[in-house]
């Protein structure tokens, strides 16, 4: 995935930041133990999120232990793991090795392609395991391609689709809840697409990629305008949340949901102004 939805660090109390990275490494251990090293590659805090909030939903039984791990190979660090954390994990290695082989269609990117083929016989066991994701993944994803060749210029239609793709993956059951998690998932994935578009306007254009955002980035103050889009997908999903029953660290959730996916967009925003700014003083400095 792409980082995006990430917690406020300095706005959690440190127990609460240490409960985030137990879910963090629970999907971790989840992943190593389903997929091996090739699932944990994916690892995301996009989709460390969507394990605490189906976790806050459900309440399954959770357990915890204290690992050490390749990456903290001198103190143990805490672990929080469940149903959850497997479901998730498996979503994201469907999510990665489609993006990958949707990478490679497009762009011919030859290591997208390679880590694909790695994934691919895991990916023929969660096809079977879970074949109305997956073919709604494969949908959502080809519409996109057809989107980005067609050099589609309504901000809607590209970030619709990967808000149809993630809609899917968040409703974890086919139960009372899954209507709500489609919504509030289709909200986040439409923040997402649009967040990382955003982030990545200047590379595109450096390169010659696809971006929606090129055809309206010369709108009245674009930072504004980008910013507008984005917290209207994320009032829809915040709407969803205050709905759902949950209780168990919720506002951890509220830190992510109304916090922290900001901190991502003031940053990109950051980088964006301070490459304009060094343009501009390039300029000035030839025309001296």
């Amino acid at each position: 995935m792409y980082g995006y939805i990430v917690v406020d660090q300095p706005e959690l109390k440190f127990r609460e930041f240490d409960k985030y990275r137990s879910y963090y490494c629970g999907l971790c251990d989840s992943l190593a133990e389903a997929h091996g090293l090739k699932g944990q590659i994916s690892l995301s805090y996009d989709m460390t999120f969507l394990v605490i909030l189906l976790t806050g939903l459900y309440e399954p039984e959770t357990i915890y232990s204290e690992e050490r791990c390749v990456t903290h190979p001198l103190r143990k660090h805490p672990v929080r793991r469940n149903v959850v954390s497997d479901y998730v994990a498996d979503m994201n290695v469907l999510l990665t090795y489609y993006k990958c082989m949707d990478d490679w269609y497009d762009e011919k990117k030859v290591l997208k392609r390679t880590y694909a083929g790695v994934l691919k016989r895991d990916i023929k066991e969660l096809e079977k395991k879970y074949p109305q994701k997956a073919e709604i993944i494969r949908k959502s994803l080809s519409k996109l391609s057809e989107y980005e060749k067609a050099q589609e210029t309504n901000i809607d239609k590209p970030a619709e689709q990967f808000g149809i793709l993630l809609g899917e993956v968040a409703a974890m059951k086919d139960d009372e809840w899954s209507d709500e998690l489609k919504v509030l998932g289709n909200n986040l994935g439409r923040f997402i697409y649009l967040l990382d578009a955003y982030d990545d306007l200047e590379k595109d254009e450096k390169k010659n990629n696809y971006n929606v955002f090129k055809y309206h980035k010369d709108v009245e103050d674009f930072d504004t305008f980008t910013e507008n889009i984005l917290k209207a997908y994320m009032a829809g999903c915040a709407r969803v949340f205050e709905r759902l029953p949950i209780l168990a660290n919720a506002e951890l959730l509220r830190n992510i949901i109304y916090s922290g996916v900001w901190t991502k967009f003031y940053a990109a925003r950051r980088k964006k102004n301070n490459t304009a700014g060094k343009q501009l003083e390039e300029h000035n400095d030839r025309s001296i």
